[in-house]
């Protein structure tokens, strides 16, 4: 029992690492919509690249999208609008007529021509109310239906025929100059102008239900195609009519009912699929990114945005597939290039993308777009705390889609003018979403506790507040940490190391200095030595100190690990010569042994380029201040001797450095310490 807890607890890392990828390859699938995947790539334009295809059951042929719109908008186009017509108003005003009429005419008219002027004006209360006159103007063709009515009772009539408010005033004068009464013009627009009042209105309830019944009694779709029948020959060209039958098909395979153990068939295979993909990923990390693969953090960090960026996309698709490409997954690769590296960032972005392949539609065509997409941010990033960089990506990885997608159109339909600018708009929203990826990768720093450029960037101000206590306690230390910085930057670009990772640590390197400033020669103003009182096992202990207390001081200034990783391995196992040199010459006088452990530094060794780097650098840096009268050549000797050392001793052994890379750090540091120090070329005379 022992030896299996033993066992678990030895390879609790392993056993971590298996149950995140079930767990992922779990969660994916459980996102996944259910149902049977289409075997065959439908693609407009192309001949059939598979054999024969026959109806393998009755379906019908499904509209197309714009089919179904342009025939909602016609029926919205001809829909017949419903008015209500209120009676009450014209009895009202009929039985008011006379009374009205005296008050406007007067007696002595009316004693004249009292009966013409009554009749005619029952006669145009008749023509005006038999259509009634309208509330609101709304906007219909003049010669359109519309049902007024009237009760329980609805009769067509023209548009036009129903008065509108507005043109009361020319109907009347067109009634009252064709008739013997015109002399009393003014009196009988002033009387209609008095007692007429409108009393048609918009139905806008039963317009609008009668609408929705119209539109939903359409057809979605067109025609039908019965079992067994012959869809497409091999080699046949995929028309738009082939395609429609096609697409219909598709669409009839993947959403039809399925039994319980069809259903879990479908899960397996999912399964199956996903649990492959992510298990090439793992291989990926496992073979080239080993220092990855070891810590668990790096590892979840991840998978847990692949799970976001599948989650997203599956989100976004149960709202409306149409905005698939408002995801912006260039952020996944965007996110792993600026806290590992260019190449682990495009294979995960590759895998994630044949992943959420398997659900979306036009899958090849929308692989084949991120695909590109994400080999575009890779290649066109290298700086990403560089804000204008990160808008330049966007803006061309925006163009990418564009063009791509252009293309695709070009060759499924044949024309231009078929261009959907809603995906368009799609790509664009994509693109501005990439933007969020500073405040993400702020966040990720924060919940992960890995480290970015643009944290290295912040870190690198000299003004901070661990730098400023350096350059104020330890002078002379600062100013070394900046020379360091200086050859170490320089060597990094030479080999396509992370230039911005080795400068930062390079300034960090030496903060344990602080300790006991004064005990290190660069710190020292005066002829006084502190060190001509110690021992040299005392010396050396205050000299190898300053590693230990500057991890310390780092931890307390939540300096990052990777920044801490150079202040361990800066001197990696090598000893401290000059006080081993002089115990071992006291001890040989005397007739003692010493142990040469107490003189070596603790290590470890170096384990990256950056590290490595940084060794050579310092270590070249501080012994350049011995040279008294440094030349060309003797600046190429003392270089080259320190670093063979350095590898005769093993110090590069665990970094991933080759020998032709050290070879190009040690022509950059020569040529850098040669302007340091101002040499020329000696002409002859």
């Amino acid at each position: 029992m022992s030896n299996f807890v033993n066992g678990i607890y030895k390879n609790q890392a392993l056993i971590y690492k298996i149950f995140l990828y079930l767990l992922t390859t779990a969660i994916i699938v459980y996102l996944f919509p259910k149902g049977s995947k289409f075997k065959y790539d439908i693609s407009k334009g192309k001949p059939w690249q598979y054999e024969n295809l026959y109806a393998p059951f009755d379906f019908a042929i499904l509209k197309t999208n714009e089919e179904l719109a342009d025939e909602k908008e016609q029926i919205r186009e001809n829909h017949t609008p419903y008015y209500n017509y209120n009676t009450a108003i014209p009895k009202q005003i009929k039985s008011n007529l006379d009374k009205q009429a005296r008050l406007v005419f007067g007696d002595s008219i009316m004693a004249i021509d009292g009966v013409r002027l009554i009749k005619f004006s029952q006669n145009t209360l008749d023509d005006i109310y038999k259509n009634g006159i309208l509330i609101e103007v709304n906007r219909f063709n003049e010669n359109s239906i519309v049902y007024l009515k009237k009760g329980n009772e609805a009769q067509e009539v023209v548009y036009n025929n129903i008065i509108h408010q507005d043109n009361l005033g020319t109907y009347l004068d067109k009634k009252i100059t064709n008739t013997r009464l015109a002399k009393y013009q003014n009196q009988l627009k002033e009387l209609f102008f008095n007692i007429l009042k409108p009393n048609v209105r918009l139905n806008e309830e039963l317009t609008e239900k009668d609408l929705q019944i119209k539109l939903g009694a359409i057809s979605y779709t067109r025609g039908s195609i019965s079992k067994g029948s012959r869809i497409i020959e091999r080699g046949e060209v995929i028309d738009n009519n082939k395609y429609r039958i096609l697409i219909s098909l598709k669409t009839e395979y993947e959403t039809k009912v399925w039994t319980d153990s069809s259903y879990y068939v479908v899960v397996v295979g999912y399964l199956l699929l996903v649990s492959l993909a992510l298990l090439m990923l793992f291989l990926f990390i496992h073979k080239y990114r080993p220092d990855i693969f070891e810590n668990n953090t790096k590892v979840t960090f991840i998978f847990f945005n692949i799970l976001l960026t599948v989650f997203l996309t599956t989100t976004v698709m149960k709202i409306n597939v149409n905005y698939v490409y408002v995801v912006p997954l260039c952020i996944l690769p965007l996110t792993l290039k600026a806290f590992f590296d260019a190449r682990l960032g495009l294979f995960t972005h590759v895998i994630t993308v044949l992943i959420i392949g398997f659900i979306v539609p036009n899958s090849y065509e929308y692989m084949f777009l991120q695909i590109i997409a994400g080999i575009v941010t890779i290649l066109t990033i290298s700086e990403l705390y560089k804000r204008a960089n990160l808008f330049i990506s966007v803006g061309q990885i925006t163009a990418v889609y564009i063009f791509a997608y252009f293309s695709f159109t070009i060759i499924q339909e044949g024309d231009v003018s078929k261009i959907d600018y809603e995906t368009l708009l799609m790509f664009l929203l994509g693109g501005f979403a990439t933007l969020f990826v500073q405040p993400l990768i702020y966040a990720y720093e924060k919940l992960f506790g890995l480290v970015s450029d643009m944290s290295l960037l912040e870190l690198s101000d000299t003004n901070s507040k661990l730098l400023k206590e350096l350059s104020n306690k330890a002078p002379g230390t600062f100013h070394h940490s900046l020379n360091v910085a200086n050859l170490a930057e320089a060597a990094a670009n030479e080999i396509g190391g992370n230039a911005m990772l080795v400068r930062v640590g390079a300034l960090y390197h030496d903060i344990g200095k602080m300790a006991n400033p004064t005990f290190f020669t660069e710190n020292q103003t005066t002829s006084v030595n502190p060190h001509d009182e110690l021992e040299p096992q005392e010396s050396a202990e205050i000299i190898i100190n300053h590693v230990v207390y500057g991890i310390e001081m780092a931890k307390r200034n939540n300096l990052p690990d990777r920044l801490i990783d150079f202040i361990r391995t800066h001197h990696g196992t090598s000893l401290v010569f000059y006080f081993y040199k002089k115990a071992k010459d006291l001890a040989h006088e005397n007739g003692e042994e010493i142990n040469e452990d107490d003189y070596r530094y603790p290590g470890p060794t170096p384990f990256s380029k950056e590290t490595a780097i940084l060794m050579m650098s310092d270590s070249v840096e501080a012994a350049s201040k011995s040279l008294k009268e440094p030349t060309a050549p003797l600046i190429d000797d003392f270089v080259e001797k320190i670093i063979n050392k350095q590898m005769d001793e093993g110090q590069f052994l665990n970094a991933n450095i080759t020998f032709k890379e050290i070879q190009a750090i040690k022509k950059i540091l020569k040529r850098k310490l040669k302007n340091i120090y101002h040499l020329r070329i000696e002409y002859p005379e």
